[in-house]
């Protein structure tokens, strides 16, 4: 019994970092119907980014976020405006073929700066541990679960609560009347595609500090992040946020009651029957955007 709640509250922490990671990717793909499949290997470039500060500036992980993340907000808007606004059809197939040469050619730019190796991050709260209910959790997963609801929450207040999140909102729901009402729908993209790149800067951080990464570890995580926002539901933020949990609880309980080797295909199994029973997700709506 003592294990499976270890697997819980694991999976729950860790579950907080795989949800700030796929939110900038549910959000883009809701404003702006880009499947951007770079998500995974921004992520990456953030972990890169955190590992460099950290051994050329001996910066500290978490205050490194505050170079990194605007770095990588810059990066995404000039992203948004050489590639992706140049699609004006079929966005969703033309962009999946966009954003994977982009992942191929930001894998091959890191492979080239830091190699093939493994690399690690290092900080106190890495390796070390404080105990609870009878089992050792490490500073590092309650520091990141912390980080992600933070952000998170920042993102919810942005969205739902300014200006901007009007404007961003509107231009999900009906581009056309966005456009009619005044709304500067392709600066609105733009941001948003700032924000999900640096949302993934910030996840990147709290990925490497609590795997060990390198340029390759991109296609794995973009599967894991993709099926999150598929079984949520497609530009869904709280769907982003709920499947994220249950993916990581699911595999880390599985993982401890049956065998690490089912870890995944358990969820996958439960993201089919699901998906035959309500194809859109659990937040997902199955009307189409208004154009």
């Amino acid at each position: 019994m003592k294990l499976i709640l270890e697997a819980v509250v694991n999976g729950l922490l860790m579950g907080g970092v795989y949800a700030l990671m796929a939110s900038g990717l549910t959000l883009v793909y809701g404003v702006m119907e880009v499947v951007n499949i770079a998500q995974g290997i921004f992520v990456v470039a953030g972990a890169y980014l955190s590992y460099t500060l950290q051994q050329r500036l001996h910066l500290d992980l978490f205050l490194g976020l505050l170079v990194t993340v605007p770095i990588m907000f810059v990066l995404g808007l000039f992203i948004e405006w050489a590639m992706l606004r140049r699609l004006k059809r079929d966005r969703i197939v033309l962009s999946v073929l966009v954003t994977f040469a982009l992942t191929l050619v930001i894998e091959g730019v890191l492979g080239l700066i830091y190699g093939a190796s493994l690399v690690y991050l290092h900080a106190w709260y890495i390796s070390n541990s404080f105990q609870i209910f009878g089992f050792y959790i490490s500073y590092i997963y309650v520091f990141a679960f912390l980080l992600s609801t933070l952000l998170l929450g920042a993102l919810y207040l942005l969205v739902y609560r300014t200006t901007f999140g009007f404007s961003l909102r509107a231009s999900m729901q009906n581009r056309a009347a966005a456009l009619l009402v005044g709304i500067d729908v392709e600066q609105v993209q733009a941001i948003t595609f700032g924000i999900g790149v640096s949302l993934a800067a910030a996840g990147g951080m709290a990925f490497g500090a609590t795997n060990v990464f390198n340029a390759n570890s991109s296609f794995d995580l973009i599967t894991r992040l993709l099926v999150i926002i598929v079984l949520g539901g497609m530009g869904s933020l709280w769907g982003a946020l709920i499947a994220s949990l249950l993916m990581l609880v699911i595999g880390d309980v599985t993982a401890v009651v049956w065998s690490p080797i089912w870890s995944n295909t358990m969820f996958f199994v439960l993201l089919i029957a699901l998906l035959l029973a309500r194809p859109q997700g659990l937040f997902g709506q199955r009307e189409g955007r208004k154009q």
